[in-house]
């Protein structure tokens, strides 16, 4: 997943998840330093990068090369989300990953857990900026471990040996830290940055102050209050949200109720790690629903924990610009703001590799392959996308047209026909979001409509 973002509000498929930051396409990123990027003393959390070592190695196989690289097991210090990275963003992964943690102060092992390995289609439109940024690595999945303090890790190709393995493979270890107190009051405010739209996309420029207060939280609020509808089609029209331009002359806006989500500040984004300028599309005609692939095993309290470490997993051990997905919904039904640039606004994301322009990406945090999703979370997607799409003119039931950027199933240029609300599956060949939650997309469908009145 190589994902980028840029939103101002979130709380309480997979892989999920841009910069103005370039370079020749199928460059190397910079060789990871033991230590991501410096951050300030008073930011909670930290990152453990651990370079992997041929494991398994006897005088046999020594001149084959070793059939693993990993690390024993070991302690470490206290991480709560494990992944793995390496150099060049353009090179897969073909194998399997699988680590063994030790809970922290209990001194209990877990079993062997596999790590989701195909990632890259959870990553930002080939050709763009952000795709190209020399800071950029491939990247597993993460997966949410709980509170740990030991480790062990194994990985091995598809032959059976570590020789088809990427360069420069790191084990990640991420502390989301303690939930913080409250951040800056102006972290939410567009700086004064030039942002010039992505070569080829419908992208618009961002000024400084682009998203709208009316209606909302104050800037620095940790959660935007639900609306009825009523009051959710008149703040939409004053604060300019509703883009008249996707309607047919005369149409009647169906906007679904605002739901209540969390701000960025609500889960404890620190706003000094992601890119400054904020990026969009033109409009938003899609939601893709993803699943985080980071496992089911956190609690709804622990929700914002799970997407501190994401977003940090994203940006200093991925190197992309923003955390991928533009919102987030946990297994309570919670709703949280992703990508930075405002969650009324078609903010560009980095979720659905091809698919980025004229959508929004929508992560339920969990693993859904064999696991039902809770109806709470199939709620949430239900009334966020009333909303989101809402704004729009889009009929969640209905079908959209989008222009593939090339996504490994669509050609670049292709036009695709698609469901309103479709599943990351739709636009790349991935399990993405899981099976069992695809499953659930027609009843979101209908309940989305319903709930704007159609």
């Amino acid at each position: 997943m190589r994902g980028y973002l840029a939103s101002s509000v979130g709380v309480a498929c997979a892989t999920a998840l841009v910069v103005p930051l370039s370079l020749a396409s199928g460059a190397l990123a910079a060789p990871l330093p033991a230590a991501a990027v410096p951050q300030a003393p008073d930011v909670p959390g930290s990152t453990q990068s651990l370079p992997l070592k041929a494991i398994g190695q006897t005088p046999s196989n020594r001149s084959a090369g070793a059939p693993e690289l990993g690390l024993p097991e070991q302690d470490v210090d206290p991480f709560s989300l494990v992944g793995v990275v390496w150099e060049d963003a353009f090179t897969e992964l073909h194998g399997t990953v699988e680590v063994r943690t030790r809970a922290a102060g209990s001194g209990v092992w877990s079993d062997w857990q596999q790590v989701e390995t195909h990632n890259s289609e959870h990553a930002a439109d080939p050709g763009t900026a952000e795709s190209e940024s020399r800071s950029v690595r491939g990247s597993t999945a993460p997966l949410w471990v709980g509170a740990s303090d030991g480790v062990e890790v194994r990985v091995r190709a598809e032959d059976g040996t570590s020789s088809g393995l990427p360069e420069g493979m790191r084990l990640e270890l991420v502390d989301p830290g303690e939930d913080p107190a409250a951040a800056a009051p102006d972290t939410d405010r567009a700086p004064d940055t030039d942002t010039a739209p992505e070569p080829g996309t419908d992208q618009v420029a961002a000024g400084p102050d682009t998203e709208p207060t009316v209606g909302r939280s104050p800037v620095g609020g940790l959660v935007i209050p639900a609306l009825n509808q009523a009051d959710t089609e008149a703040e939409a029209a004053a604060a300019g949200d509703l883009l008249e331009g996707d309607l047919a002359a005369g149409a009647k806006p169906y906007i679904g109720p605002r739901p209540s989500i969390v701000t960025r500040k609500g889960w404890g984004a620190d706003e000094s790690w992601r890119e400054k300028a904020f990026v969009y599309t033109g409009s938003v005609k899609a939601a893709f629903v993803h699943h985080s692939a980071t496992g089911n095993s956190y609690t709804c309290k622990e929700a914002p924990s799970v997407i501190r470490s994401i977003y940090r997993y994203h940006v200093k051990s991925s190197g992309w610009r923003d955390i991928g997905y533009n919102f987030a919904v946990d297994k309570c039904g919670n709703i949280y703001e992703g990508r930075a640039g405002g969650v009324a606004k078609p903010v560009l994301g980095a979720h659905t590799l091809g698919f980025n322009t004229n959508s929004t990406g929508i992560a339920v945090l969990g693993t859904y392959s064999s696991s039902n999703p809770p109806q709470a979370a199939v709620t949430a997607v239900a009334k966020l996308t009333a909303w989101k799409l809402g704004l729009h003119g889009i009929d969640p039931a209905g079908k959209v047209t989008l222009t593939s950027a090339g996504s490994g199933k669509y050609a670049k240029g292709v036009k695709v026909q698609l469901n309103a609300i479709s599943g990351h599956r739709d636009g790349y060949v991935t399990d993405c979001p899981g099976g069992l939650l695809y499953s659930q997309l027609g009843t979101a469908r209908t309940a989305s409509a319903k709930l704007q009145g159609r």
